[in-house]
This record gives structure tokens, sequence and C-alpha cells, in this order.
């Protein structure tokens, strides 16, 4: 895409105003569980997991609710919770991240869905479900339906997300696209199912190309497969405009007259496909409610999921996150270069997630293979690695070596940033990072082995505040000092 296309995108998603869209749909409760797995268990041939830290996040329909959010959307969720204690943290997670809760319909006869992850440092080793897939029926459905029924309508537009968890049943879909319409908004729907008739009357509907396949029964293997699914689709739920995600091969629409677009992926790096999905519909709506061309609000959902797969686990981009990747705001590789006040917030907003944010930092003067294996395993004990790295005038005061730094810190900071184990980058110019780490407060302060018994800077900050120490292993013969010298020998 040209420079121009995104300077271009960037305009119109830095003007949209704030719209009131209300997700309905299956609410989950994603609860991590960290720890180790090391060891197979003498009992059976399985493996023994040592439990450590847990921490919760919002999925389901509450992640899409969190995505429109962050773009600046004012988001409430229209879902059921059981009488628990997951629906009562569940509902803490949603006022944390200032989403409205006045819709929640608690259901004694059900449980809160949550799903349940052990995870040994970034890799899952088992999930656990607790739900009911029972459709919602007598009184659950009967609270849905009169906030739905409400006249004139609180919110502007519905996004319908779709887990198959039973709370969008075919009264609910229906009165959901009959408020939005009474309002002028959109209502999009992420579906689940092979059914899709229940979805007719919705303005847009975003499946992906297995879910396509089993709603419309054609095979789809290249362009005009495509062609048959939309226009199955568009027979079936009476949509004008079929959208088909395609995964790493991007998203394909075909409008009424038969003209169609592929618009190509954005990813950068895929370290997960988690939560893509819900950013790309809640993107969507969020556009397409405040009137912006379908065309024009997908290539902007695009560009945001770029980012969520780019991260462990689900993740809501901001606007500004997605604003700087289209080249708006912020230097450096995709956004990623930091102030110390964007640091702190980035740092508070992963807390309040309950996501683990790893810290680091050095010089990195002349980059080697030695820092991309260290940085690589600092970034596997949590969800972000964010870098700190000394000013020139820091490095100076360490005496380094005459001509020190080599590379200016602008030129340091960008090539940090576009490895892709890196999340953030930050200068600090104090001749210790103590002041940043305090700002920040990682969960994991994490610094090279050969620190053992130097004293790590920050350690007392960082465990007085719950978090971790750890020492990474180095690559043997790798260090800056080994390159300069070789390069002066080579000189002689």
């Amino acid at each position: 895409m040209t420079a121009a296309t995104n300077r271009r995108l960037a305009e119109i998603l830095a003007a949209l105003p704030t719209t009131r869209v209300l997700v309905v749909g299956d609410l989950i409760l994603d609860r991590y569980a960290d720890g180790k797995a090391n060891r197979v268990s003498p009992e059976a041939p399985v493996l023994v997991f040592e439990a450590g830290e847990e921490r919760y996040l919002l999925g389901g329909a509450c992640n899409v609710a969190a995505n429109l959010r962050e773009l600046g959307a004012s988001a409430s969720v229209l879902g059921v919770i059981g009488d628990d204690e997951g629906g009562r943290k569940l509902t803490q997670l949603l006022h944390d991240a200032d989403i409205d809760t006045q819709a929640l319909v608690t259901d004694r006869t059900r449980p809160t869905t949550r799903k349940t992850r052990y995870v040994a440092k970034t890799m899952q080793v088992l999930r656990v479900d607790e739900e009911s897939r029972a459709p919602v029926g007598g009184e659950a459905e009967k609270a849905m339906l009169q906030i739905l029924e409400q006249r004139p309508f609180p919110w502007k537009s519905v996004l319908l997300s779709d887990y198959g968890k039973g709370v969008l049943t075919p009264r609910v879909i229906q009165a959901a696209i009959e408020a939005a319409r009474s309002q002028g908004g959109v209502t999009v729907v992420d579906p689940k199912g092979k059914d899709y008739s229940i979805y007719k009357g919705v303005d847009l509907l975003t499946p992906n190309r297995e879910e396509a396949e089993a709603a419309t029964g054609v095979t789809i293997r290249d362009t005009d497969d495509m062609h048959k699914a939309a226009r199955r689709l568009r027979e079936i739920t009476g949509i004008q405009t079929a959208v088909i995600t395609l995964g790493k091969d991007g998203v394909f629409f075909e409008t009424p007259d038969g003209s169609h677009r592929i618009i190509p992926t954005e990813a950068r790096a895929v370290f997960d496909v988690t939560g893509a999905g819900d950013t790309v519909v809640a993107v969507l709506t969020f556009c397409r409610a405040c009137g912006v061309p379908l065309e024009e609000s997908l290539r902007i959902a695009n560009h945001a999921a770029g980012i969520t797969v780019g991260k462990v686990g689900t993740w809501a981009p901001s606007r500004r996150e997605i604003l700087a990747r289209l080249g708006d705001t912020a230097p450096g590789a995709e956004g990623k270069i930091l102030t110390l006040e964007q640091a702190a917030e980035i740092a508070s907003r992963l807390r309040a997630e309950g996501r683990r944010l790893v810290f680091t930092n050095g010089c990195f003067d002349i980059l080697h293979a030695g820092h991309c294996d260290y940085l690589q395993k600092a970034r596997a004990y949590g969800d972000a690695l964010m870098v700190g790295v000394n000013t020139d005038a820091s490095v100076q005061r360490q005496q380094k070596g005459p001509g020190r730094p080599f590379n200016t810190l602008p030129d340091r900071a960008s090539v940090l940033a576009a490895l892709q184990a890196v999340d953030y980058v930050v200068a600090f110019d104090d001749d210790t990072p103590k002041a940043l780490i305090e700002a920040v407060t990682p969960h994991v302060l994490a610094k090279g082995e050969d620190w053992r018994d130097k004293g790590v800077v920050g350690r007392e900050w960082v465990e007085q505040h719950g978090g971790q120490v750890v020492l990474v292993p180095l690559v043997a013969g790798r260090s800056t000092t080994n390159v300069v010298q070789k390069i002066l020998q080579t000189g002689k």
C-alpha cells in the first residue's frame, strides 16, 4: 500500500468522532494460569504443571467491546453472566476497561463462560472450558429483549459477537437488528454456526473462509468460489456487500453488482492470531458507524489486525497505535519507539489488562546475534518486551571507549524497534535505568546472566511490587567488545 493511501486512512481515522455501540453476544472470562511444565508425571504419560501466577482477561464479546473502547467508541455489553465468582470478576474487568455494564443480565441457571489456559512460558499446554451452550431462554432472554426494545434506543449501532454459547437466539438477533435500524445505525455480526438465515437483515457479517464454507456449502479454492460463496451469503442474509476474511491472504469483499476486491493482509510479524477476528469486526463496525466507506473501513481494520497478530494473546489496538502504524504519529518502526510518558501509559494499560510486561535495558550500540538471542529469550517471560536504551550522553558517561556510541540513539532505537521480539523502545538519559524501571514497574526485569554478581539495578523495586528478576543465558563469544576488536584488527 502506498504512503499516500496510508496518510489518507490516517486522516480518516484521526477525524472519527466517538459513537455509542452496543456489543451483544457471548461474554467470556479468559483465565491464564502461568507456570512450569518441565517433567512427566510418574502416574501417567502426562506433563506435570507447576502452577504459578494467574491472570484474567476479557474474552469473547468482551474483547470485542475492549477493541471498540480503545478506538474511542462508547462501548456497552449486553450478554449473560452467572451468579458466580467468574461473573463478578468479569464485571470488574469490564469496569476497569471503561466498558458500560448496565445491560449485563445475570442468569442463575448457567455459569459464567470461563476458559482457563495453562501456559508454560508462552506455550499453552492445556485449556479447560467451563460453559453452557444451551440457548438462553426464560427470564434471561426476556431481560435481554426488554433492553433491546427500548425506544428511543440508547445506542447508535449494534455489533453481534457470536461465539456459539447460546446468547444470540433468533429473537435476540432480530430485536438487535430492529433496534439499530430505529437509530439509523448499522448492525454488524461476527457469525458462528451453519445457519446464517438467523442473521437476515444485518448490514454486514464477517465470516472467515471456513465459516463461509460451512454456511454456504461452497468450498473456497479460488476467486470463482469466492464469488459463489458471496452470492450465496447475500441470498441467505439479504446483505448488500459480502465480506469474507481470508487470514494471511487478506479480506475479500464483493458488492451487489459483482465487482470485488481482495485487500491484502497488513501483518508484519505474526506471533498469535488469537483475537484478530475480534479486532477486524470492532474496527469495521466503528468505522461504518461513523460513515466511513466500506473499502476504507476494511483497510483500516486490516492494519489494526496486523497489530493484534503481532502480540501474544488477544490485544485491543488503540487508535494511537493504528495511526502510528499508518505513519501518522509516533516515530520509529510501527510506532514502537515511545517517550517516557507513553511508556508509562502502555505499562499501566498492560497491568490493567492482566498482561505481563518484560523490561530490559542496554546500549545496543552494535546489534549482533547475541543481542537477538537474548531479546527473544527475554520476551518469552511475558506478553510484551520493553527495551530501555541509553542516550548518547549516557553511553559516553559510561566510558565504553573512544567514539562510543558508534551509532546514534535514533539509529540504535530504530534497529531495536525493527526486531520482532521487541514491542517497545524507550530512551533514558540517566546513568542507570532505575527511574525508568520505577515509572513502568514491569512484571519481569531481565538482565544477562553476566550481571549475576554485579547487582541488578531495579531489583528491589520490581520485587517489592510483586515482580521477578530473571538472568537470561547469553550466547558465548558474542559481544559488542568482540565485534569492535575484530573490526580494529581487520583494519590494521
